[in-house]
C-alpha cells in the first residue's frame, strides 16, 4: 500500500481576469437592458430549438463582469446547477446575478419548474451575499421577468 505524504494535496486557486476596463462593461439596470444583452449572445439558430441556460454576473454597480453558459438541453428542460453557478459567480467576485432561459415553444409563461428553480437561486444567494436580480425567459420575440412581474 502507498503512503500519501499529508502535503501532497491538489492546489486550489481562485483567478478572475477580465480583459474589459471596469468603465467599458456594459451596466444593466433593467430587465430590458438585461434582454437585449443577453439576447445579442443567444444563438438564435437554436432558441426556438432547444432550451439554455445562461447567467449575466454584476458587479456593485451593476456592470457586466461575466456571462456563463451553464447548459443546454433538450426541447423542454435544461439543467442549472446551483453549485456550478455561484462557484462561478464567487470566482469573478459578483455581488448579484441575472438567471436567464430560452423556451423553444415560445411560451413566456415560467413553469413550476423556473418558480422553484428561482426561489431556490435568490435563498441561495441571501447565505452568500449575491443578490438575484432578475430570471429572464427568453424567446425570439420577447421575455418574461421574474422581477418585473412582483415573483422575487
Amino acid at each position: 500500500m502507498q503512503k500519501h505524504h499529508w502535503t501532497q494535496v491538489s492546489e486550489i486557486e481562485l483567478v478572475y481576469r477580465s480583459k474589459i476596463k471596469a468603465a467599458e462593461r456594459p451596466a444593466v439596470k433593467t430587465s430590458r437592458e438585461a434582454y437585449q444583452l443577453l439576447i445579442r449572445e443567444w444563438d438564435l439558430d437554436k432558441i426556438e430549438l432547444l432550451e439554455q441556460f445562461k447567467v449575466l454576473f454584476l458587479n456593485q454597480s451593476n456592470r457586466v463582469l461575466g456571462l456563463l453558459n451553464v447548459s443546454s438541453g433538450g426541447m423542454t428542460s435544461t439543467v442549472a446547477d446551483p453549485r456550478l453557478i455561484f462557484s462561478a459567480a464567487l470566482k469573478a467576485a459578483a455581488c448579484s446575478l441575472v438567471l436567464s432561459h430560452s423556451h423553444p415553444s415560445g411560451n413566456l409563461k415560467p413553469s413550476k419548474n423556473d418558480e422553484d428553480l428561482t426561489r431556490k437561486m435568490r435563498e441561495s444567494g441571501k447565505f452568500l451575499d449575491i443578490a438575484l436580480l432578475d430570471h429572464l425567459i427568453l424567446t425570439r420575440s420577447g421575455y418574461f421577468s421574474f422581477a418585473d412581474e412582483g415573483l422575487l
